[in-house]
């Protein structure tokens, strides 16, 4: 396949489009920009036409050929890292995509104070696939963080020496931070924590890290009405995890916490935590109102439906409603007792029966020993009867 075509004394042809003879002399070939299909041998043929000493025979052709192998090298095209982590363990995994030939991966650590050092081959695992006629490399590094390491980050150096070609993907470490934070003792933790509320927070500062609050429908909502709070901390890694809590409740894990129908104001927290640090946020909900009459649509109406009266009546109201009857109750039987006591008279007496007369004799006395029973009952007995019986 002829690339290019020179003849000095009729033409200059260049059968393809990226091919030109180069400016420096007459016989060099320049491909520009090179494409991985442009490998292959490459033959330059030179051909003199040789008639001197005798101009009336013919010239003769005297050529010259040049063979030489062109290998087209393709830097990575794409470079990128993944990661799993849990608590200090990390899986980190670098692939470089496209490269001609393949691309040697190594990985390095910063330190807070910029040190960087190559992180040993130990724990390393790598695998080269090929993708047509491009290769794609893969390496995965296990790495435990030691305690109280502190790393700034770890980066994933790509290099493919054939083309002079360094890439660098970082994976920088953030721990989870607050604004106006305060070192405090919390009885939950053993150490002492960064602590502030999210009404300290002003949401100005660009730093990464921070973690932010969110509530659906909001931090103020009326009584009675169900919240979600939601956790954030963009930048930060490895990702924290969250604690959510309320007085000295059993902690709940995760980024949200669903608070259902609350009736007061109310401070929960949200520990923020990954091996790099930890931080704890107060989040203050409170209640718009506890008034009834201005959270139900009957009563801001100003219509009051029959046998609505009693919806929304909490708790406490219904106590002091059955207390008050308690008392109205007890203070009525007392005032009848009184007024019983005072007039000697039974509010509730029997029917009168009509007067009848006992002969004391004839009265039965199971026990002598007991005379003044008698007595008295004779007395009693006269006595009635003498009220009873006329004056002769």
């Amino acid at each position: 396949e002829r690339v290019y075509y020179y003849d000095p004394t009729s033409l200059d042809a260049a059968l393809m489009k990226r091919a030109r003879r180069s400016s420096r002399d007459n016989t060099s070939l320049e491909i520009h920009p090179t494409q991985l299909s442009d490998e292959g041998e490459y033959k330059c043929r030179i051909v003199v036409w040789d008639n001197t000493g005798n101009s009336t025979e013919p010239s003769v052709p005297i050529s010259k050929e040049a063979r030489m192998m062109l290998k087209v090298n393709v830097p990575p095209e794409k470079v990128e890292i993944t990661h799993l982590t849990s608590g200090r363990n990390f899986s980190l995994r670098c692939k470089s995509e496209g490269a001609k030939p393949p691309a040697d991966i190594l990985w390095t650590k910063t330190s807070p104070d910029g040190v960087e050092t190559e992180i040993p081959d130990l724990s390393k695992t790598r695998e080269i696939e090929p993708a047509g006629e491009l290769y794609d490399t893969a390496e995965q590094i296990f790495y435990q963080l030691e305690e109280n390491e502190m790393i700034a980050k770890i980066s994933c150096v790509v290099r493919h020496h054939n083309t002079n070609t360094t890439i660098y993907k970082n994976i920088t470490f953030v721990s989870p931070a607050i604004q106006n934070a305060l070192k405090v003792t919390i009885q939950r933790f053993a150490e002492p924590v960064l602590y502030s509320s999210i009404e300290n927070q002003d949401g100005q500062d660009n730093k990464a890290g921070l973690v932010k609050i969110s509530a659906d429908p909001g931090f103020k909502v009326p009584y009675n009405t169900s919240v979600t709070l939601k956790a954030a901390a963009p930048g930060v890694f490895p990702e924290p995890r969250y604690l959510w809590w309320v007085g000295d409740q059993t902690g709940i894990a995760g980024r949200e916490l669903r608070i259902d129908n609350l009736e007061e104001d109310k401070s929960y927290y949200v520990l923020a935590e990954n091996p790099l640090g930890r931080v704890v946020l107060e989040v203050p909900v409170h209640i718009t109102t506890s008034d009834y009459s201005q959270w139900n649509d009957s009563s801001r109406d100003g219509d009051v439906n029959e046998g609505d009266t009693t919806e929304g009546l909490d708790t406490g109201a219904i106590i002091g409603i059955v207390i008050g009857a308690l008392i109205a109750v007890f203070f009525i039987g007392f005032a009848v007792w009184y007024w019983t006591i005072r007039d000697g008279t039974q509010v509730f007496s029997p029917k009168k029966e009509k007067p009848h007369t006992i002969d004391e004799e004839t009265v039965p006395f199971r026990s002598t020993e007991k005379p003044l029973l008698r007595t008295i009952s004779t007395q009693t007995l006269e006595g009635r009867r003498s009220r009873r019986e006329p004056s002769i």
